[in-house]
């Protein structure tokens, strides 16, 4: 098998975190348009990840916030995204790389982005796709949880790799 030089999967997978940022940055500026919202998984000791003493005690491996209704000053950077967010009534501000990002996922219109667990903790080559059911959230959500994902579409950068 040939070597790739240009590194076509570290390509997408950024790529794929760039419709993250885009994402996050519009919600950031004009807010979630529509009945759109945001599971959002991230592994909670990744580098860079910035939680309270509290809630990493209570999400020691990962973490599933939901940005919807009840979030506040998001700003996005080029690596990271901040939010303020309340956990049993108590504000916090989280500080989440886009490296330590497991899932992505937007319920209203069935699409999500799935990362490998050990790439968001060391940036290997890895795969992205939709979960085949959306995240469980770990923060108690005022709204019902999202249904299962009938007729979601995939997106899957392996299938362009050569095997």
């Amino acid at each position: 098998m040939a070597t790739d030089h240009i590194r076509y999967d570290v390509l997408a997978r950024d790529a794929l975190r760039g419709v993250l940022r885009h994402v996050l940055a519009d919600a950031a500026e004009h807010g979630l348009p529509g009945e759109h919202h945001f599971f959002i998984t991230f592994l909670s000791t990744a580098e860079g990840v910035k939680l309270s003493p509290r809630l990493l005690a209570q999400y020691p491996e990962e973490m599933t916030v939901i940005l919807q209704h009840q979030f506040w000053d998001l700003a996005v950077s080029e690596d990271r995204f901040e939010v303020g967010l309340s956990f049993g009534g108590v504000p916090e501000r989280l500080v989440v790389p886009f490296s330590a990002i497991k899932s992505f996922f937007d319920p209203s219109v069935q699409f999500g982005l799935q990362f490998d667990p050990q790439e968001a903790a060391s940036e290997a080559p890895a795969s992205a796709n939709l979960p085949a059911t959306p995240p469980a959230p770990a923060l108690p959500a005022a709204e019902e949880p999202p249904k299962e994902n009938e007729g979601a579409t995939v997106v899957r950068i392996d299938r362009f790799r050569k095997k």
